[in-house]
């Protein structure tokens, strides 16, 4: 069989799967559950071409990856078809552990159990099936392979999940403030003393891709609509977790009614084998048909919760600089107890307070390095000219304050 395949990608043509073992991986279940899985959750409610899938920014990233090696290679740094391979795999496999809009998932069915350690659980079993082939590239994930700017190409300022997903984001979202020059930032990729540096020609790239990715934050990611839209999921599926662990019949695939009818922390889900054969059964479907069944459930919370869900008759969500007056959210919640008919205790479900914060750029994890002609390696802070650079490493927090429309 030719496993030689190429893919037509929407945002970059052509992409080309680079070998057997990439193929199959490709073809595994675990892989192909990305197609059901929407890249970003409720923004569709927002931005109705939002419904790409972890599928498209999955083979995106990698696509990626196999351009920023053939630049590496081209400036004269040893990478060999096998670390290739390797970093394509690891960098393919990075979002494998999400599940179906995953950071309400987080909040509500599993508690303290993140994406980032399901991927690395799962890429620990592919590695089984596939007889070791995998070693290499968990190694490159976890940051222990020797050469680590092929860590920095999968998880960093500047790795290459970023780089896609700003790209695709914006492409599928049109919000043009996201659109990065991602071929330019790769052929200025440069390698020194082991870690991964941006030639001074690229300076102005990265300025438009750090504020690039604030503006995505603020007008896409952590948009009010979205946030709405999210945190009336999360309350729906609290909800209904709390019906099911009381004892009450909901409706659902049998994937999504082991964990709401369990309560599934981070060591019972990772010392349980169970719960991780589950969890792989579980995409954006089930979520669905689940919202719209229990829209007719004789539970008011629930079914209210899920009724406004399928109508997109969504909070108004208010985002301020300062903490919201609690005599106005305690009026709020009375307001709601009377329109929804039910206690103040649950009519905290339509009304909610939080705080969201964005930071472009953290130099206290890891600096974005400029090679400067003279090869010395500052950081990008210091090295440009744009007054506000320096204000993007510092993380802005805002309050949100949401209620039901019209209370």
């Amino acid at each position: 069989m030719n496993k030689k395949k190429i893919i037509n990608d929407p945002v970059y043509g052509f992409i080309s799967i680079p070998s057997v073992l990439v193929y199959d991986l490709i073809s595994h279940p675990y892989f192909q559950r990305l197609r059901y899985i929407k890249q970003l959750g409720m923004t569709h409610l927002v931005y109705p071409g939002a419904l790409h899938t972890r599928f498209h920014h999955a083979l995106g990233a990698m696509h990626l990856m196999g351009l920023a090696i053939e630049v590496l290679r081209g400036k004269g740094h040893s990478i060999s078809a096998a670390e290739e391979e390797a970093a394509s795999i690891a960098i393919l496999l990075h979002d494998i552990g999400h599940g179906p809009f995953s950071h309400a998932l987080e909040h509500t069915l599993m508690q303290g159990v993140h994406h980032e350690q399901v991927s690395m659980c799962l890429m620990k079993q592919l590695n089984e099936t596939f007889n070791g082939k995998l070693a290499t590239a968990i190694d490159i994930f976890t940051g222990q392979y020797p050469k680590q700017f092929l860590h920095q190409l999968i998880s960093g300022q500047l790795d290459l999940d970023r780089m896609d997903y700003l790209n695709r984001d914006s492409f599928f979202t049109g919000v043009s403030e996201g659109v990065i020059s991602f071929d330019r930032i790769i052929k200025m990729f440069n390698i020194a003393g082991d870690a991964l540096v941006i030639e001074e020609k690229g300076i102005y790239s990265i300025e438009k891709f750090l504020i690039a990715r604030r503006l995505m934050y603020w007008q896409v990611y952590l948009h009010k609509t979205v946030i709405a839209g999210e945190q009336m999921l999360i309350n729906t599926l609290r909800r209904a977790k709390e019906l099911a662990s009381g004892g009450s019949r909901l409706f659902a695939a049998p994937a999504l009614a082991h964990f709401l009818e369990n309560q599934v922390g981070k060591t019972e889900f990772f010392e349980s084998p169970g719960h991780l054969e589950k969890f792989v059964q579980l995409d954006d479907q089930d979520i669905h048909a689940a919202i719209k069944v229990w829209a007719s459930h004789e539970d008011p919370v629930l079914s209210a919760l899920c009724r406004m869900l399928t109508r997109r008759e969504l909070f108004k969500v208010e985002i301020t600089g300062t903490a919201p007056d609690q005599e106005r959210v305690a009026d709020l919640v009375q307001r709601s107890s009377a329109v929804f008919g039910i206690s103040p205790a649950e009519a905290g479900y339509f009304v909610y307070t939080n705080t969201v914060e964005n930071r472009a750029y953290n130099a206290a994890i890891e600096n974005v390095n400029i090679l400067m002609k003279n090869n010395a390696v500052i950081d990008i802070a210091k090295a440009s000219d744009l007054s506000n650079l320096q204000s993007l490493d510092r993380t802005v927090t805002k309050h949100i304050l949401a209620y039901p429309r019209g209370i």
